[in-house]
C-alpha cells in the first residue's frame, strides 16, 4: 500500500526539482527528505530520480508517477477548498420539510430570507402532512421541519415558532354564514371537507368535536388547501383552515367565516429537528435565523409583525 506521506515528499521534490526546496516546503530536514525518497523507491522497487552534478531529474518511472501524484494533490486542494466553502456556507444543501399549506403561504418568505443571507446554499423543500414530515426527520430524509406539533417524540426537539389561528369557513350563501357564532353541535351534520390525516389542522378539528362527544361528518379529505377553498366557495361543504391561508378570500367575500362559540382552535407551529443528530451548517444557520425571527423581527416587533408585513404583501400581490 502506498504511503501518502512518502508520496507527498516525492511530489514536492519532483515539483521543485530539489530535495532542499522540498524540505523547506514540508518543514522537515533535507536528510529526512532523502531518507523518505529512498524508502519510497525501495518499496516501489523503482528508481524515481536521476542526478547529474547538483541537478535533480526525474527518471522515466518518476515522470509517470509524478503525473498521478500531481492529480492526487490537486484533488486534495480542491477537497480543502470545498470543506472551507461548506464551513463558510458558500456551498451545501438545506434539506427542509413543511406542510403543504405552509409551503404556500409563508415558507417562500422564510426561504427568500435565508437565500438573502446565504445565496449559494441550495434548498430542497419536502412537502407533506405535519406527521409525514415529522417521520421524514426520523428517517433522516430532512434535517429541519417547520410543522404543526401533531405528535410528541422524545427523539425530536420542538422549538416554538408561531401560533396559527384556525377559522371555520363557509360559502357566503350558507345558512350559517350570517350568524354571529355557531356551536360545535350545529356543525355536526354539516358536510365537512377536511385536511388529510396527519395534518395539524385535522388533529385540532377532530379534538374540537371529540371534546363534545361528537364526530364530524367528513365528506372529503385532501391535502390541497386551494381545492378545499374552491369546494367551500361552491357550497359543497364547510371546513377549518389556517386564518392566513383564507384571509384574501374572506376579505373579498368569496368565503365567509363564523366564530365557533366557546372555542378558539389554533396550531402551535414548531421548528423541529432530531436531538441526537448534528445539524449541518446550512441547517444550523436556518434554525438560528428562525429563532431570531421568533424573538426579534422589525423594530423588535417579533415574528408576528414580520409575518403580518409579509402576508400583507403576499395577499396584495394575489389581488
Amino acid at each position: 500500500m502506498i504511503n501518502l506521506n512518502q508520496l507527498r515528499v516525492f511530489y514536492e521534490a519532483a515539483r521543485t526539482g530539489s530535495f532542499t526546496s522540498a524540505a523547506k516546503k514540508l518543514c522537515i530536514t533535507q536528510p529526512a527528505v532523502t531518507a523518505q525518497i529512498k524508502t519510497f523507491e525501495d518499496q516501489c522497487d523503482l528508481k524515481l530520480f536521476k542526478k547529474k552534478g547538483r541537478s535533480l531529474y526525474l527518471s522515466e518511472e518518476g515522470s509517470t508517477l509524478y503525473e498521478y501524484a500531481r492529480r492526487i494533490f490537486e484533488y486534495e486542494r480542491e477537497v480543502e477548498d470545498v470543506i472551507e466553502e461548506m464551513r463558510k456556507l458558500k456551498r451545501g444543501t438545506l434539506r427542509l420539510g413543511t406542510s403543504k399549506a405552509y409551503a404556500r403561504y409563508f415558507m417562500p418568505f422564510l426561504i427568500s430570507s435565508f437565500h438573502e443571507a446565504f445565496p449559494q446554499i441550495k434548498v430542497h423543500l419536502d412537502e407533506g402532512s405535519s406527521l409525514d414530515i415529522l417521520r421524514s426527520l426520523l428517517d433522516l430524509k430532512n434535517e429541519v421541519a417547520v410543522i404543526a406539533r401533531v405528535e410528541e417524540d422524545s427523539n425530536v426537539t420542538f422549538l416554538p415558532f408561531k401560533r396559527d389561528q384556525l377559522v371555520l369557513i363557509l360559502s357566503p350563501t350558507h345558512s350559517l354564514a350570517k350568524k354571529k357564532s355557531v356551536s360545535v353541535e350545529e356543525l355536526v351534520h354539516e358536510p365537512m371537507i377536511m385536511k388529510e390525516m396527519g395534518s395539524g389542522t385535522r388533529k385540532q378539528v377532530n379534538e374540537l368535536f371529540s371534546r363534545k362527544g361528537l364526530t364530524p361528518n367528513v365528506l372529503m379529505e385532501t391535502s390541497n388547501t386551494e381545492f378545499i377553498k374552491q369546494l367551500v366557495q361552491r357550497g359543497e361543504g364547510i371546513s377549518f383552515l389556517v386564518e392566513e391561508a383564507v384571509a384574501v378570500e374572506i376579505r373579498e367575500k368569496r368565503l365567509a367565516s363564523v366564530p365557533v362559540a366557546g372555542e378558539n382552535p389554533f396550531l402551535d407551529v414548531s421548528i423541529a429537528y432530531l436531538k441526537d443528530q448534528h445539524l449541518s451548517h446550512p441547517a444550523r444557520a436556518f434554525v438560528d435565523m428562525l429563532e431570531k425571527m421568533a424573538t426579534q423581527g422589525p423594530q423588535a416587533g417579533g415574528l408576528q409583525k414580520v409575518m403580518a408585513e409579509y402576508l400583507a404583501q403576499w395577499q396584495g400581490a394575489k389581488r
